[in-house]
């Protein structure tokens, strides 16, 4: 895995943090210096705990486990789904549903209505309706996919959660430390570090500083993803492998009886 670039970290704008009066004092650590009075995050601490998280996440795709993507804010949806996507990890950038870890069940329900009206459509069921509840139904399955579509696919809890902005989605970090989800997040100077488990202390407003994170972090995604596929290639060419022995082994034990009896004639 690449370390993370200092210079790429100043070029995007990571170091900018948020105006003197706004930080928050935990983030002390993390700060370089003030300068017109806005807060410089130290970039050395940045790439580092960049890095650090991005190999923790890297183990957890390996391990074929799944890491949900929170991002909000306007200036961060687009950029969260052209990395994420790619991916195939869950990500929400609409809204978070109340209670989407805490009640996960209730969830999982709104994603299995979505695949019933999905099924409806496919079966004819949906054109025996009035147009009236045709339209109902379509409208219902447009708010579910806009909610909801990026997570069809996680069919259990997530094992990691991150998170851009962790003031912004409190409520989706409060959740996850509720059921002991490790959470990974950035951190801008207002925000308390010490509430997620992977603080990374970086600009989370600018469109510019976020995707530059982000391409980090998916890029150990991708990589951990990859190789537990050349993984799974290679313990299956080695069980092919162990079969085709034990197959001739066994064509061989029965040549054997054949021959002794070829012999004693």
């Amino acid at each position: 895995m690449a370390k993370t670039d200092y210079k790429e970290l100043l070029d995007a704008g990571v170091h900018f943090g948020h105006l003197k009066r706004k930080w928050h004092p935990k983030m002390a650590p993390y700060i370089f210096m003030e300068k017109n009075g806005i807060h410089i995050i130290d970039l050395n601490k940045t790439a580092a705990k960049l890095d650090d998280a991005a190999s923790a996440m890297k183990q957890i795709a390996k391990s074929g486990k799944k890491i949900l993507f929170v991002a909000t804010k306007k200036q961060a949806k687009e950029v969260m789904e052209k990395h994420v996507k790619p991916t195939a990890m869950p990500y929400v950038t609409e809204r978070w549903p109340g209670g989407m870890l805490t009640n996960f069940a209730t969830i999982r329900k709104a994603v299995r209505k979505m695949s019933s009206i999905d099924n409806m459509m496919k079966d004819g069921t949906f054109d025996v309706l009035s147009k009236r509840e045709r339209l109902q139904i379509t409208r219902q399955r447009a708010k579910l996919e806009r909610d909801l579509g990026s997570i069809s696919d996680l069919n259990r809890l997530p094992s990691a959660l991150f998170v851009v902005d962790i003031m912004k989605e409190h409520i989706a970090v409060a959740e996850a430390k509720k059921l002991n989800i490790p959470t990974f997040a950035i951190v801008d100077t207002n925000s308390n570090p010490t509430k997620v488990d992977f603080p990374i202390p970086g600009n989370d407003d600018a469109a510019a500083a976020i995707d530059k994170m982000l391409e980090v972090v998916c890029a150990s995604v991708q990589e951990g993803l990859q190789e537990r596929e050349a993984e799974k290639s290679k313990n299956k060419a080695a069980k092919e492998k162990a079969q085709a022995a034990k197959k001739e082994e066994k064509a061989e034990a029965k040549e054997e009886p054949k021959a002794e009896k070829e012999e004693s004639k």
